[in-house]
């Protein structure tokens, strides 16, 4: 069975989203600005591993719970979000292949799965499968996570992400790795995938 690893920013939310910035950066020090965030080079990068950057040391255990409440808190219209347009189809059609979905972000579960769920496709994603951005700082190590939670194995498992890093741990696990950014559209997928 061929298990599909979906990033989330620039994958399936293809709208910026600086409300999860803040609440980061208010779990962590709530006087902080937002570019103590978005200096940083953060595209396929981890919560964990930016929160390290800012910080210069490892966050304490609980900032990660603090993030995602924080960010349900100041979440407010998300009317404008956008995903891919043939998002639900896509994932359906997977699925009804026996493809098995689950999310590889680097951003906190929490907020991940409240993306999902204001975009319609929470479904499509079964807790305790995954991987997210409070479990490692290494994107390759979510991978390897995500592939033992499924239970499969590498050489069964395509990462789909949106940057050269996605595609880049996706090699360091042993994953596929497509790039929809590469993609002519996300229907694409359906050839690529199975």
């Amino acid at each position: 069975m061929t298990l599909a690893l979906f990033d989330v920013d620039g994958t399936l939310l293809l709208t910026p989203d600086l409300v999860a910035v803040r609440a980061i950066l208010d779990a962590i020090d709530p006087s902080l600005p937002d570019e103590a965030f978005t200096r940083l080079p953060h595209a396929g990068q981890t919560s964990l591993w930016l929160v390290e950057q800012i910080l210069g040391h490892e966050p304490d255990p609980g900032w990660c719970e603090r993030a995602e409440r924080r960010y349900g808190e100041l979440l407010d219209d998300t009317s404008h979000w956008r995903k891919p347009d043939d998002a639900e189809d896509v994932l359906t059609k997977l699925r009804r292949r026996g493809v098995q979905l689950a999310l590889l972000t680097g951003t906190p579960e929490g907020i991940a799965r409240l993306r999902m769920d204001r975009l319609g496709l929470a479904d499509f994603f079964p807790q305790g499968q995954g991987a997210f951005g409070c479990d490692s700082a290494d994107r390759a190590e979510l991978i390897r996570l995500a592939v033992a939670r499924a239970g499969a194995k590498p050489e069964d498992t395509v990462e789909i992400g949106d940057t050269p890093l996605d595609e880049e741990t996706a090699r360091a696990a042993g994953v596929r790795a497509i790039r929809v950014d590469r993609l002519g559209s996300f229907s694409e997928l359906l050839e690529l995938v199975a």
